[in-house]
């Protein structure tokens, strides 16, 4: 089968280096090309767990951009392997299934829960990440029956949705229900992510919530915020007008496109402070941050810009990030990682976040079809990451590779 094939060895990454301030091209095109058209057998089921899933949509993330374009630290190198198939927002036809699954049977419409943990792994006793039900945290990442690799995409040994066919444990496995598109569902994995933020850092509606970066993630967690009927004041901080009117269109109150300290000082009545040299600093500001990009600039104004004991969610991450903490040191405030998704608490019990989201688009709690403006056959992969790179040029929120025709 036709699939795409990351692989990168250290002089290639070198090169790269070199290259691509000339030309992001270089990372998809030409010799040093990061991915490739290859063909590759039919993935096996592992064991009598799993289930084969015909891919029918597989969502193009940002993490996938990051890893063609080689933007990512290396500090998560020892849980990847190469070469490997990326695509990890999937949704598919479940076509083969193996003895021991439960619950599912050929022609499910499903999506996959990604990550790769103890139990995908066949690791016993769990890890406490896993025990504790935080499943995509796993301590177990490069250990048991698998090369390393913390989600189906970045491990050699289970490919990604830039392929026909995929396997996936019967943990992993969501039926989506029948009101919900496959277009729709596709996005379930990054509405599971924005879900997970919101919940791990909840605002009430006395609240002053901050969110920088209006791109998929960042919309997602304003629909998310009102779709779990929170009326606080959501303010989102994004430069591009076409991101900027999705992100308003989503319910956000207003959004900004620049001068964030001294739009902090309008919409919160923050009191803002000139030091000697660098950045003001407010006392006052935003109770809640959720920082989809995660470079030094933001992370260092989200610092400034947050009440005392407030939290900021570090969504979004960036290599070599140089903080000045003393905000944090100064105001108290948290800084809190957001990775993945685990299970929550609700009043019928434990649900994992995946489960929850296809809850709330199956009682249109949340829409999201509108957001899969692009869809791509994958012999097209390179204008699929030419949209990316310029998402605003394109008018592209999120992009797909499809294999329904």
């Amino acid at each position: 089968m036709k699939a795409l094939l990351f692989n990168v060895d250290v002089p290639k990454f070198l090169i790269i280096q070199v290259l691509r301030p000339l030309s992001l091209k270089f990372c998809y095109r030409g010799p040093f090309s990061t991915v490739k058209l290859v063909d590759i057998p039919e993935p096996e089921l592992p064991s009598p767990e799993w289930v084969k899933i015909r891919t029918r949509l597989c969502g193009f993330c940002g993490s996938d951009l990051n890893l063609i374009l080689l933007k990512d630290s290396p500090t998560a190198s020892p849980f990847t392997s190469f070469p490997c198939v990326p695509g990890h927002e999937l949704c598919g036809e479940i076509t083969e299934t193996g003895r021991d699954v439960k619950n599912f049977h050929s022609g499910n419409l499903v999506v996959v829960a990604p990550m790769l943990n103890c139990t995908t792994r066949a690791i016993k006793p769990e890890c406490r990440s896993c025990q504790e039900g935080r499943p995509a945290n796993c301590e177990n990442y490069a250990e048991g029956a698998f090369s390393p690799g913390m989600f189906t995409g970045i491990c050699k040994d289970i490919n990604g949705g830039f392929a026909k066919y995929v396997v996936a444990h019967q943990s992993q496995v969501y039926r989506v229900p029948a009101n919900v598109s496959p277009e729709s569902a596709a996005l379930t994995e990054p509405l599971a992510v924005a879900l997970q933020a919101v919940l791990d850092n909840q605002p009430d509606k006395r609240e002053k919530v901050l969110v920088i970066g209006g791109g998929v993630i960042g919309s997602l967690l304003v629909k998310t915020i009102r779709a779990l009927d929170i009326g606080c004041d959501i303010t989102v901080a994004e430069p591009s007008p076409f991101q900027a009117e999705h992100a308003r269109t989503s319910g956000a109150d207003r959004v900004i496109g620049g001068r964030l300290i001294d739009a902090a000082v309008d919409i919160t009545g923050g009191r803002d402070y000139k030091p000697m040299l660098g950045q003001k600093i407010l006392m006052g500001g935003f109770d809640k941050v959720y920082d989809t990009v995660g470079h030094t600039p933001t992370l260092n104004t989200a610092l400034r810009i947050t009440v005392t004991g407030g939290t900021i969610s570090v969504i979004g991450i960036g290599k070599d990030v140089k903080l000045d903490l003393t905000p944090l040191w100064l105001k108290l405030q948290t800084v809190k990682g957001c990775y993945a998704y685990g299970y929550n608490e609700t009043p019928t019990g434990p649900k994992q976040a995946f489960q929850m989201a296809l809850e709330m688009m199956e009682e249109g709690k949340i829409q999201v079809e509108d957001m899969l403006t692009h869809k791509f056959p994958l012999e097209d992969y390179r204008k699929m990451i030419k949209v990316n790179v310029n998402k605003t040029a394109g008018r592209a929120i999120k992009t797909a590779v499809s294999f329904e025709n």
